[in-house]
């Protein structure tokens, strides 16, 4: 069996990680095409090193650029590509423009397409990634759901006889980072040195990890400011892993990130951030990925958002939604749950349950 996929973004680099694993350990031959949605080192190359990915056999380099412009010009290479390899299977993963890309390239040559991550919903028609995961799951032949949520939704659109529920690939590789850095006493960027933060002030617990990325949050100079301001206002130092659409945002709106509480870095090294987010009193976000993320490392989250495609973090108030950020302190440092999260994105073991999915519906 040989199967293609395509990834482009910094969440995709981790969902392949345990994929690539699962295929390497029993014998499917993989290509690996990176679109290069995501063209900054530290937001792709160095995700496939630290997780042990194979290296990309084709890297399209697309950039930046409008939604259009993006996807048309990774349309135009992914098509020649799968043309040229022929694979049996192209698997995309969640919602982004690389994801649709590829669905819609492969489709139009008569490629099956397995969707990873499929069924999930925000039902909030104004964010891209809503509309890339449904033309995604619409066009694909194998629907790869990762919770019984996701699979209801797939039912209610008609897609229930090509759905299946194998858990979340995501928490495969979390839950084998987390184990690892458990008691480590990791060294530190130099990026968090510049800023003030020592690894004595984070390992007693008192800061947040923060990402804003997401366009109804840094579209508008008046909202960015906004959140910007309720950050650099909280009471705890705040690390913000600053993704380039918001360095790119910020600098295009006049706005001075590292002021008051909030230290800015760059992306850091996964394991590093999973560790960050274990150790922290809690993670402040609007990305959907981090979220989950934080559920299964115990990190309270709150949610600069008005929906989650993740319900099941909301449990107990591990996460918190609230596109309100005047009271983010309150928020933010609300009690702790006292119970535990839950297990509802699977055991770990999602990876080699796609494998056999696949070979199944061959």
């Amino acid at each position: 069996m040989k199967v293609v996929s395509v990834v482009g973004a910094r969440p995709q680099f981790v969902k392949l990680a345990p994929v690539d694993h699962a295929f390497k350990a029993e014998g499917v031959d993989h290509i690996i095409i990176h679109t290069g949605q995501h063209y900054d080192p530290e937001m792709s190359e160095s995700f496939f090193s630290e997780l042990n990915i194979s290296p990309a056999d084709y890297n399209l380099g697309v950039g930046s650029g409008s939604h259009a412009e993006q996807t048309a010009s990774m349309m135009v290479g992914l098509e020649k590509l799968f043309l040229q390899e022929q694979p049996d299977w192209v698997l995309v993963f969640g919602d982004t423009n690389s994801t649709l890309a590829a669905a819609l390239a492969a489709v139009k040559v008569h490629i099956k397409i397995a969707h990873l991550e499929a069924g999930l919903r925000s039902f909030n028609r104004r964010m891209p990634e809503e509309h890339n995961r449904i033309l995604t799951d619409h066009a694909s032949d194998l629907l790869l759901a990762p919770t019984p949520v996701a699979i209801e939704h797939l039912v209610h659109e008609g897609l229930g006889e090509k759905s299946l529920m194998i858990g979340d690939v995501m928490t495969d590789v979390c839950l084998n980072t987390l184990e690892r850095v458990k008691g480590s006493e990791s060294e530190l960027p130099a990026a968090f040195t510049e800023n003030g933060i020592t690894w004595d002030f984070l390992k007693a617990g008192g800061y947040f990890v923060a990402t804003i990325h997401r366009a109804e949050n840094t579209d508008d100079e008046a909202r960015l400011k906004e959140v910007v301001s309720a950050l650099q206002a909280l009471p705890l130092p705040v690390v913000l892993m600053t993704h380039p659409r918001l360095a790119a945002k910020s600098k295009d709106h006049g706005i001075e990130l590292n002021q008051g509480a909030v230290r800015s870095v760059k992306s850091v090294a996964y394991p590093l951030m999973i560790e960050l987010m274990s150790k922290s009193t809690g993670v402040i976000t609007d990305s959907g990925g981090l979220q989950k993320e934080a559920y299964i490392v115990g990190a309270p989250c709150t949610t600069i958002r008005t929906e989650t495609e993740w319900p099941e973090t909301l449990h107990d108030g591990w996460n918190v939604l609230t596109a309100d950020v005047s009271d983010l302190t309150a928020i933010a440092l609300r009690a702790r749950p006292t119970n535990p999260t839950g297990k509802p994105y699977g055991d770990g073991k999602a990876a080699y349950e796609l494998v056999a999915a696949l070979r199944n519906f061959s």
